[in-house]
Parts: structure tokens; sequence; C-alpha cells
């Protein structure tokens, strides 16, 4: 387990995490945080900058991340840990 608030993502840690996902990087945000509605919110970056977004704002990150293997799965609902085990 990685407490990622303490020890973030590098960009290239996140690259291919968002690729185990199959996830594009704007999908990976919690739009529900005040950090994103403050600063972010209806703007566009293009997908390295939201990763570089990510990365300056870990809370931004949805968790949890499960990795297995070359595969990964955002933990919400649980049921969805299923798909890698």
């Amino acid at each position: 387990m990685v407490d990622y608030l303490k020890n973030p993502p590098t960009f290239k840690e996140l690259e291919i995490i968002l690729k185990q996902l199959n996830m594009a990087p704007i999908n990976l945000i919690r739009k529900v945080e005040a950090v994103y509605k403050e600063n972010y919110k209806d703007k566009t970056f293009t997908n390295a900058e939201w990763i570089q977004i990510m990365v300056t704002n870990p809370i931004l990150i949805e968790r949890p991340i499960i990795i297995k293997g070359d595969k990964a799965v955002i933990g919400r609902p649980p049921e969805k840990v299923l798909e890698i085990l």
C-alpha cells in the first residue's frame, strides 16, 4: 500500500498507472475536491498537463487504485477490485 499524499507518484508513475487503468488523465481526477473546483474546473488541459496537476496536487488522484501485474482498477465501488483478482 502506498500513501500517495505522503509519497506522491511521479509523472512517469502516473503515466504507467493511467496506461494500466486504460484511462485518460481527466478521468482520474477527483472533481469533488476544492482544489479542483477552485483552480481547474471548466478548464482545458492536455493529458500531460493533467498528469502534472495530479503530481503537484496528489489529493486530486482518485483512490484507491489497486494494481496487479500490468492491470489496475479504481476500487470504487469495492466490487471493482474483483475484476483483477
